[in-house]
């Protein structure tokens, strides 16, 4: 489990206004709250907190200077266009403590080739220790047959997760793959009839003159 130390800056100003202000100084404004605590205004470092985001379910030692806190990302807002950072909200997390996050699944092993693979969900709902938290789950599609699906509950679990998500929600399906005449015959036969059609109009008006 990956554990960053960021040093923050504790914020005092707020409003759209003051959030521009932090961004222009390469700063992205976000909060830390939970366990009852008064929530606390900071502003991070965007470079640095970016690199950090990369790897899921990143654990961040808040340097306040005075204290430093252990949060979890829980919401990270970004520029639909530019894709920046524009705000996150941290919860504070305590170690030994257990928590409810999203864990992305690999997959792996030979599945039959005549299907069409389908990933309908690419990551599943997990229970764990807030410090031991998974960086990926893995599922093995060794013998998946076109038509069948993996579910939730056939992702491989470490010792000590448990799953939160419902253990029927679809993660992988692999379709039956539709023969490609099969697709094109109908089109086929409608232009062969559409010839006929033109040439018996043709055949028609050269008997009318």
């Amino acid at each position: 489990m990956a554990e960053i130390k960021i040093a923050a800056k504790v914020r005092s100003e707020f409003g759209k206004g003051a959030a521009r202000r932090a961004r222009r100084d390469g700063l992205v404004p976000a909060v830390i709250y939970g366990h009852g605590e008064k929530p606390i205004h900071i502003a991070l470092p965007a470079r640095e907190v970016g690199v950090a985001l990369k790897t899921s379910n990143v654990l961040l030692d808040i340097d306040l200077g005075s204290q430093v806190e252990l949060t979890l990302p829980k919401s990270v807002v970004r520029d639909p266009i530019k894709g920046t950072l524009e705000h996150i909200d941290l919860i504070l997390v305590r170690r030994g403590e257990r928590v409810v996050v999203s864990v992305p699944i690999h997959t792996f092993g030979k599945y039959d080739q005549d299907g069409i693979l389908e990933h309908v969900n690419n990551a599943v709902e997990v229970e764990v220790e807030a410090t031991s938290i998974p960086s990926h789950l893995e599922l093995d599609m060794e013998g998946l047959a076109a038509g069948a699906s993996l579910y939730a509950a056939d992702v491989k679990l470490p010792e000590g997760v448990t799953l939160a998500s419902d253990p029927k929600m679809i993660v992988v399906h692999l379709s039956v793959r539709v023969a490609a005449e099969e697709v094109v015959a109908a089109p086929a036969a409608t232009d062969a009839a559409a010839g006929a059609s033109a040439d018996a109009g043709s055949a028609g008006d050269a008997a009318k003159s």
